[in-house]
């Protein structure tokens, strides 16, 4: 039987972090409950005080294939390098030259919203290019 996969990251700041992965991704935040026009809302009709609404956050693939993506407040910040990371796939089906400036431009854009560019690693057969990102709180993420 087949599993619905959630990819949950623990963050210090769930609605930014989740705020950067949706434009990464193409994803839009979860609604809220039935019946609530916010999740403000839902959060306070559920008791939840102010200084506790940005303990999660959640964002969805808006086409229901892709995973959703949880974010968790942690009190401890990133310590290591990730052991699994998100594989970004920014240039399907684009070759040679024209893959890593598609991209080179994916980075430029991403690191003009937050992430920071850590390596570029140039094709070598039989392997294609990448190039090593990592999102606003330091988790490293591939550009493929």
């Amino acid at each position: 039987m087949a599993r619905e996969v959630q990819i949950t990251f623990d963050c210090a700041d769930p609605a930014a972090l989740a705020t950067f992965w949706a434009e990464v991704l193409g994803y839009r935040p979860q609604d809220p409950p039935p019946g609530h026009a916010s999740w403000d809302e839902a959060l306070a009709a559920m008791g939840v005080p102010t200084e506790r609404r940005n303990d999660a956050s959640a964002i969805v693939d808006p086409t229901g294939h892709g995973p959703r993506l949880f974010f968790q407040r942690v009190p401890e910040g990133k310590v290591v390098k990730n052991r699994v990371h998100v594989d970004v796939r920014a240039a399907p089906g684009v070759g040679a030259d024209a893959r890593m400036a598609a991209l080179e431009a994916e980075a430029d854009r991403l690191v003009a919203r937050g992430a920071t560019r850590l390596a570029r690693h140039d094709p070598v057969r039989p392997h294609a290019g990448h190039i090593v990102m990592a999102d606003p709180e330091g988790n490293e993420f591939c550009l493929d």
